[in-house]
């Protein structure tokens, strides 16, 4: 939690002035009590009507000026927590977008949305309660006693020994609570990973009736949540009964110790009513700090899962060259690369040149590693050894940002953001002219879906693009990354859902550009890569072939196997 204090900077005034304002309310609550005195003692005893009335106007002001001093101090808490959680937000989400696939991949998407949104929500409650509360109230119970001592001593006593018991209570309770709350926040971990998995796979779960074991996983993974909660909620809960025993047995002792005072004549019923009171203030301040200190241990538990996430150091070094335009040419030099945690390497040993301008096609099984090898290009991914080269210089000597704006990518899973078709397509390059985003949609194949949306290139996008086909998704995401007019493009399984007539289109198109980008073609089809100038061939993450479409008819059965069993009419042609 200490860590993430920096991000407090610059709401030093609300932090003082947030406490400020709740010890004014409690100093003028303190006096409450001994205006009631007054009330009993001069103005009922005495018969003194016009002394009730002038001492219970007084009371009312007090609670007025009370009412408005924690008014002020919620103000100033609240603007300082909000301020904080935003702040705390902002730096998570500029951390996680600063981490490479590897670590994204082992953090795992539920994880960075739990703590993103449940757990920074926890501590901005634990900032607020802190500034309101944590102050105030051992101010309230250490000025009831103090005030107790002003009215009889031995009276007082009683306030004394109180107070460390309870403390004894409260803290006990906090240190027994605070790693189950931990628990919590990982099994709700495990809870939002299921629901997201069960939201996104919706459809794969009707297709293969798998609803009823996935209701039951997600009951399983409820149940531990709930259990877990439970345990530490009734932990918690023994906070509460147990200090209103501790202090109505206190009570019982402090008004028979004032009964015997009153009838001695030592003390007035009033200043007995006013002892009663601040140990009724000290009850609720008491359940009130309970409350505060369940709120910080879950606000702690929290916030040290955050700073968890902040502590994950991103593996990518950026590099320094700010390079300007590059030319294209990509050269793999005996690259591995393995995934976080892989027993085994998913590309090892790969070498290849790809010229400016060239057109290199990626066939194989899969889980062969193609979409592993273009991720290492734009760097989404960094290889374990080997080097891969673009224009001759290591991709790792290159500002990543530099060289990724020079870099279009369209990944397997075409993904469109809710907006307008326009906003998706000046991601690619926001200062994109009108004619630009329509020469990118035209060599996308694109142009008759904006067509098919009144011709508007300001038509809805809904969230994930719900409301265009698969294909039309895909044309768009294409269009998206030409707009920015790379120096090298890839197309990553990309036309998948593309008939054969309109992905020959797209791959023509892109040839005709006025300068065509060094283009990488993954694909499961033997048609979409027939016709690159070189075509790599991989085979449980080997290199196996490299040439073109007649070479490697010739020379590579891994190749020969995937063409002929989407061209089974060609093998009787060859002769086989």
């Amino acid at each position: 939690m200490r860590k993430l204090l920096k991000y407090m900077r610059g709401f030093g005034k609300e932090c003082i002035l947030g406490p400020l304002f709740k010890l004014l309310e409690a100093s003028f609550e303190l006096l409450i009590p001994l205006v009631v005195a007054a009330i009993v003692d001069t103005g009922i005893s005495g018969g003194d009507q016009r002394y009730v009335v002038k001492m219970c106007l007084v009371m009312i002001a007090l609670g007025i000026i009370g009412l408005v001093c924690a008014v002020t101090a919620q103000y100033f808490a609240a603007k300082a927590a909000v301020g904080f959680a935003g702040r705390l937000r902002h730096a998570v989400m500029k951390h996680i977008l600063s981490l490479s696939y590897s670590e994204i991949d082992s953090l795992g998407t539920s994880t960075m949305v739990t703590r993103m949104t449940s757990d920074i929500n926890q501590v901005q409650n634990g900032v607020n309660l802190t500034l309101r509360l944590l102050l105030r109230s051992p101010f309230v119970v250490f000025g009831a006693m103090i005030m107790a001592f002003t009215i009889d001593f031995e009276a007082a006593l009683i306030f004394v020994g109180m107070i460390p018991v309870l403390c004894i209570v409260v803290f006990g309770i906090m240190l027994i609570t605070m790693p189950m709350y931990k628990q919590v926040q990982g099994s709700l971990d495990r809870v939002t990973s299921a629901t997201r998995q069960n939201l996104t796979g919706v459809r794969v779960l009707r297709a293969f009736t798998m609803e009823n074991a996935e209701v039951t996983a997600f009951a399983e993974d409820t149940a531990q949540l709930q259990t877990r909660q439970q345990k530490a909620g009734r932990i918690s809960n023994l906070m509460n009964p147990m200090t209103l025993v501790i202090v109505n047995l206190s009570v019982v002792v402090l008004v028979r110790t004032g009964a015997l005072k009153v009838y001695d004549g030592v003390l007035t019923q009033g200043l007995v009513i006013a002892l009663y009171n601040y140990m009724s203030q000290i009850l609720v301040e008491l359940v009130k700090m309970a409350n505060l200190i369940i709120s910080m241990t879950k606000a702690a538990a929290c916030a040290d899962r955050v700073q968890g996430l902040l502590e994950v150091e991103a593996s990518q070094k950026n590099g320094s060259v700010q390079s300007g335009a590059i030319s294209g040419g990509v050269e793999f030099r005996n690259v591995t690369a393995m995934y976080h945690a892989a027993a085994e390497s998913s590309l090892e040993g790969v070498s290849f040149k790809a010229e400016p301008g060239e057109t290199v096609g990626i066939i194989g099984g899969t889980g062969s590693g193609k979409s592993t090898l273009v991720n290492l290009i734009p760097r989404l991914y960094d290889a374990v050894s080997g080097e891969v080269l673009i224009d001759g210089m290591n991709v790792n000597a290159y500002d990543v940002g530099t060289l990724r704006r020079q870099i279009g990518i369209v990944p397997q899973k075409s993904v469109l953001f809710k907006g307008t078709i326009r906003k998706n397509l000046l991601w690619g390059n926001e200062d994109a002219t009108e004619a630009e985003l329509w020469e990118a949609l035209e060599t996308a194949q694109a142009r008759e879906v904006v067509k098919s949306k009144e011709g508007e290139l300001d038509a809805q996008v809904e969230q994930g693009g719900s409301n265009f086909s698969g294909g039309q998704r895909q044309r768009l995401t294409i269009a998206r990354a030409l707009v920015r007019k790379p120096a090298i493009l890839i197309l990553d399984d990309s036309a998948s859902a593309l008939d054969y007539a309109t992905d020959a289109r797209l791959r023509m198109a892109i040839r005709k550009m006025k300068h065509p980008p060094t283009t990488f073609i993954v694909s499961q089809r033997a048609a979409s890569v027939r016709y690159a100038d070189r075509i790599l061939v991989l085979d449980d993450g080997k290199l196996v072939g490299l040439g073109t479409h007649e070479e490697l008819l010739e020379g590579c059965s891994v190749y020969q196997e995937i063409y002929y069993s989407q061209f089974p009419r060609e093998v009787k042609h060859h002769g086989e």
